[in-house]
Protein backbone atom coordinates (compact mmCIF):
# COMPACT_ATOMS: atom_id res chain seq x y z
CA UNK A 1 0.00 0.00 0.00
CA UNK A 2 2.08 3.47 -1.13
CA UNK A 3 1.07 6.76 -0.16
CA UNK A 4 -0.63 7.34 -2.78
CA UNK A 5 -2.86 5.01 -2.48
CA UNK A 6 -6.42 6.31 -3.60
CA UNK A 7 -8.89 5.25 -1.09
CA UNK A 8 -11.78 7.13 -2.10
CA UNK A 9 -13.14 7.30 -5.62
CA UNK A 10 -16.88 8.54 -6.98
CA UNK A 11 -17.54 8.49 -10.60
CA UNK A 12 -19.87 10.00 -12.84
CA UNK A 13 -22.24 10.33 -9.27
CA UNK A 14 -25.90 11.46 -9.44
CA UNK A 15 -28.30 11.59 -7.19
CA UNK A 16 -31.95 12.79 -8.49
CA UNK A 17 -34.80 13.51 -6.04
CA UNK A 18 -38.96 13.81 -7.02
CA UNK A 19 -40.70 16.00 -5.98
CA UNK A 20 -43.68 15.94 -7.94
CA UNK A 21 -43.39 15.83 -11.38
CA UNK A 22 -39.99 17.38 -11.55
CA UNK A 23 -36.73 15.86 -10.72
CA UNK A 24 -34.21 17.66 -8.51
CA UNK A 25 -30.76 17.06 -9.60
CA UNK A 26 -28.78 17.40 -5.88
CA UNK A 27 -25.66 15.95 -6.93
CA UNK A 28 -24.86 16.36 -10.94
CA UNK A 29 -22.44 14.64 -12.04
CA UNK A 30 -19.40 14.73 -9.33
CA UNK A 31 -16.37 12.47 -10.70
CA UNK A 32 -13.20 12.65 -7.34
CA UNK A 33 -10.21 11.02 -5.86
CA UNK A 34 -8.60 10.77 -2.47
CA UNK A 35 -5.69 9.53 -1.56
CA UNK A 36 -5.11 7.88 1.60
CA UNK A 37 -4.00 10.32 4.27
CA UNK A 38 -5.27 13.35 2.90
CA UNK A 39 -7.84 15.55 4.69
CA UNK A 40 -10.16 17.40 1.70
CA UNK A 41 -12.85 19.68 2.69
CA UNK A 42 -16.31 19.76 0.56
CA UNK A 43 -17.36 23.19 0.79
CA UNK A 44 -20.74 24.87 -0.47
CA UNK A 45 -23.30 26.63 -0.17
CA UNK A 46 -26.91 25.25 1.99
CA UNK A 47 -28.67 23.43 -0.93
CA UNK A 48 -25.43 22.68 -3.00
CA UNK A 49 -25.43 18.88 -2.65
CA UNK A 50 -22.60 18.81 0.23
CA UNK A 51 -24.19 16.69 2.67
CA UNK A 52 -25.96 14.62 -0.34
CA UNK A 53 -22.56 13.43 -1.49
CA UNK A 54 -21.32 13.42 1.83
CA UNK A 55 -23.98 10.95 2.62
CA UNK A 56 -23.17 9.14 -0.69
CA UNK A 57 -19.55 8.48 0.30
CA UNK A 58 -20.76 7.60 3.87
CA UNK A 59 -23.49 4.80 2.35
CA UNK A 60 -26.11 6.16 3.38
CA UNK A 61 -28.21 7.00 0.60
CA UNK A 62 -27.58 5.45 -2.50
CA UNK A 63 -27.07 6.99 -5.84
CA UNK A 64 -29.46 7.31 -8.27
CA UNK A 65 -26.28 6.60 -10.95
CA UNK A 66 -22.66 6.18 -10.53
CA UNK A 67 -20.09 4.33 -8.00
CA UNK A 68 -18.93 5.19 -5.25
CA UNK A 69 -15.31 3.03 -4.79
CA UNK A 70 -13.97 2.82 -0.65
CA UNK A 71 -11.49 0.84 0.52
CA UNK A 72 -11.46 -0.73 -3.19
CA UNK A 73 -15.09 -1.87 -1.97
CA UNK A 74 -17.87 -0.54 -4.26
CA UNK A 75 -20.70 1.11 -1.75
CA UNK A 76 -23.88 1.62 -4.22
CA UNK A 77 -23.77 -2.54 -4.84
CA UNK A 78 -23.81 -3.18 -1.28
CA UNK A 79 -27.07 -4.06 0.92
CA UNK A 80 -27.83 -2.43 3.86
CA UNK A 81 -26.55 -4.98 6.50
CA UNK A 82 -23.31 -5.06 4.25
CA UNK A 83 -23.31 -1.26 4.84
CA UNK A 84 -23.95 -1.06 8.46
CA UNK A 85 -20.97 -3.58 8.91
CA UNK A 86 -18.62 -1.47 6.11
CA UNK A 87 -19.45 1.16 8.21
CA UNK A 88 -18.18 0.01 11.65
CA UNK A 89 -15.29 -1.58 10.61
CA UNK A 90 -13.62 1.20 8.06
CA UNK A 91 -15.49 4.49 9.07
CA UNK A 92 -15.32 7.22 12.05
CA UNK A 93 -18.22 10.13 12.22
CA UNK A 94 -17.21 13.41 13.56
CA UNK A 95 -21.03 15.62 13.68
CA UNK A 96 -22.00 18.67 14.48
CA UNK A 97 -24.37 17.80 17.51
CA UNK A 98 -21.96 15.88 19.99
CA UNK A 99 -24.01 13.09 19.83
CA UNK A 100 -22.84 12.21 23.23
CA UNK A 101 -24.70 10.31 25.77
CA UNK A 102 -25.59 12.51 29.06
CA UNK A 103 -25.79 9.91 31.61
CA UNK A 104 -22.52 8.65 30.58
CA UNK A 105 -18.58 9.71 31.70
CA UNK A 106 -16.28 10.72 28.87
CA UNK A 107 -14.44 7.39 28.77
CA UNK A 108 -17.82 5.55 28.68
CA UNK A 109 -19.02 7.80 25.86
CA UNK A 110 -15.70 7.05 23.51
CA UNK A 111 -15.50 3.63 24.57
CA UNK A 112 -19.43 3.38 23.29
CA UNK A 113 -18.68 2.19 19.55
CA UNK A 114 -16.39 -0.59 21.21
CA UNK A 115 -19.17 -2.12 22.56
CA UNK A 116 -20.40 -2.61 19.56
CA UNK A 117 -17.22 -4.55 18.30
CA UNK A 118 -18.04 -6.60 21.52
CA UNK A 119 -14.73 -6.43 22.62
CA UNK A 120 -14.30 -6.66 26.50
CA UNK A 121 -14.28 -3.59 29.48
CA UNK A 122 -11.19 -3.57 29.98
CA UNK A 123 -9.86 -3.34 26.48
CA UNK A 124 -12.73 -0.93 25.89
CA UNK A 125 -11.52 1.77 28.58
CA UNK A 126 -7.83 1.27 27.66
CA UNK A 127 -8.11 2.45 24.11
CA UNK A 128 -11.07 4.96 25.04
CA UNK A 129 -8.57 6.75 27.79
CA UNK A 130 -5.73 6.86 25.34
CA UNK A 131 -8.11 8.24 22.29
CA UNK A 132 -8.87 10.91 25.26
CA UNK A 133 -5.52 11.33 25.90
CA UNK A 134 -4.56 12.06 22.37
CA UNK A 135 -7.07 14.80 21.68
CA UNK A 136 -5.69 16.69 25.26
CA UNK A 137 -8.54 16.00 27.58
CA UNK A 138 -6.51 13.58 30.34
CA UNK A 139 -8.37 15.70 32.92
CA UNK A 140 -11.67 14.75 31.77
CA UNK A 141 -12.04 11.22 31.80
CA UNK A 142 -14.64 11.27 34.46
CA UNK A 143 -16.80 14.06 33.89
CA UNK A 144 -20.04 13.97 32.25
CA UNK A 145 -20.81 15.74 29.23
CA UNK A 146 -22.83 18.61 31.17
CA UNK A 147 -19.84 19.50 33.17
CA UNK A 148 -17.58 20.31 29.79
CA UNK A 149 -17.49 23.19 27.51
CA UNK A 150 -18.83 22.84 23.77
CA UNK A 151 -14.95 22.19 22.63
CA UNK A 152 -14.27 19.76 25.11
CA UNK A 153 -17.45 17.87 24.09
CA UNK A 154 -16.40 18.08 20.36
CA UNK A 155 -13.22 16.94 21.48
CA UNK A 156 -14.52 13.79 23.15
CA UNK A 157 -16.62 13.43 19.62
CA UNK A 158 -13.14 13.62 17.76
CA UNK A 159 -12.02 10.87 19.99
CA UNK A 160 -14.74 7.94 19.74
CA UNK A 161 -14.39 8.56 16.16
CA UNK A 162 -10.61 7.85 16.21
CA UNK A 163 -11.33 4.85 18.95
CA UNK A 164 -12.18 2.67 15.89
CA UNK A 165 -9.24 3.62 14.81
CA UNK A 166 -10.88 4.33 11.29
CA UNK A 167 -9.57 4.24 7.53
CA UNK A 168 -11.83 7.16 7.11
CA UNK A 169 -13.32 9.70 9.14
CA UNK A 170 -16.14 12.25 7.85
CA UNK A 171 -16.88 15.02 9.33
CA UNK A 172 -20.45 17.16 9.01
CA UNK A 173 -20.22 20.62 9.95
CA UNK A 174 -17.68 19.66 12.83
CA UNK A 175 -17.61 22.93 14.57
CA UNK A 176 -20.60 24.52 13.93
CA UNK A 177 -21.42 24.89 17.51
CA UNK A 178 -18.57 26.52 18.65
CA UNK A 179 -17.08 29.81 18.15
CA UNK A 180 -14.41 30.58 15.95
CA UNK A 181 -11.31 30.28 18.34
CA UNK A 182 -12.54 26.80 20.08
CA UNK A 183 -13.25 26.05 15.92
CA UNK A 184 -9.95 26.34 15.49
CA UNK A 185 -8.18 24.65 18.10
CA UNK A 186 -10.62 21.65 16.83
CA UNK A 187 -9.67 22.01 13.62
CA UNK A 188 -5.89 22.21 14.27
CA UNK A 189 -6.37 19.13 16.93
CA UNK A 190 -7.88 16.86 13.39
CA UNK A 191 -5.59 18.02 10.98
CA UNK A 192 -2.85 16.75 13.38
CA UNK A 193 -3.96 13.52 14.10
CA UNK A 194 -4.91 12.75 10.44
CA UNK A 195 -1.17 13.56 9.51
CA UNK A 196 0.01 11.56 12.86
CA UNK A 197 -2.15 8.33 11.97
CA UNK A 198 -2.17 8.82 7.73
CA UNK A 199 -5.93 8.66 8.18
CA UNK A 200 -8.34 10.19 5.47
CA UNK A 201 -10.45 13.04 6.61
CA UNK A 202 -13.20 14.37 4.68
CA UNK A 203 -14.94 17.26 6.32
CA UNK A 204 -18.18 19.13 4.84
CA UNK A 205 -18.55 22.27 5.44
CA UNK A 206 -19.89 26.04 4.79
CA UNK A 207 -16.97 27.93 6.12
CA UNK A 208 -14.56 28.65 3.59
CA UNK A 209 -12.31 29.82 6.02
CA UNK A 210 -12.45 26.29 8.12
CA UNK A 211 -11.67 24.68 4.83
CA UNK A 212 -8.27 26.87 5.01
CA UNK A 213 -6.78 23.77 7.24
CA UNK A 214 -7.51 20.93 4.78
CA UNK A 215 -4.74 19.74 1.93
CA UNK A 216 -7.45 20.31 -0.63
CA UNK A 217 -11.29 21.86 -0.87
CA UNK A 218 -13.59 20.72 -3.34
CA UNK A 219 -16.18 23.64 -3.77
CA UNK A 220 -19.83 22.56 -4.89
CA UNK A 221 -22.47 24.81 -6.42
CA UNK A 222 -25.29 23.21 -7.14
CA UNK A 223 -24.66 19.56 -7.37
CA UNK A 224 -21.51 19.98 -9.24
CA UNK A 225 -17.90 20.38 -8.24
CA UNK A 226 -16.39 23.56 -9.82
CA UNK A 227 -13.32 23.86 -8.63
CA UNK A 228 -10.52 22.20 -6.95
CA UNK A 229 -7.72 23.56 -4.64
CA UNK A 230 -4.50 22.59 -3.17
CA UNK A 231 -3.93 24.02 -0.38
CA UNK A 232 -0.83 22.12 0.96
CA UNK A 233 1.99 20.83 -0.67
CA UNK A 234 2.81 16.90 -0.60
CA UNK A 235 5.32 16.14 2.10
CA UNK A 236 7.75 15.48 -0.44
CA UNK A 237 7.67 19.07 -2.19
CA UNK A 238 7.85 20.42 1.67
CA UNK A 239 11.17 18.92 1.94
CA UNK A 240 12.44 20.04 -1.41
CA UNK A 241 11.49 23.70 -0.21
Amino acid sequence: MGDNEVVIQVKNLYKIYRVGDTGVRALNGVDFKIRRGEFCAIVGTSGSGKSTLLNMLAGLEPPTKGEVIIAGEHMETKKENELVAFRRDHIGFIFQSFNLMATMDAVENVALPLTFRGMDKKERDRRARSALKLVGLSKYMDHKPTQMSGGQQQRVGVARALVLDPEIIFADEPTGNLDSKTSEDVMRLMQTLVRKKKQTLIMVTHDNHLAEYADRVFHIKDGKIIKIEEKRASEEQEKEL
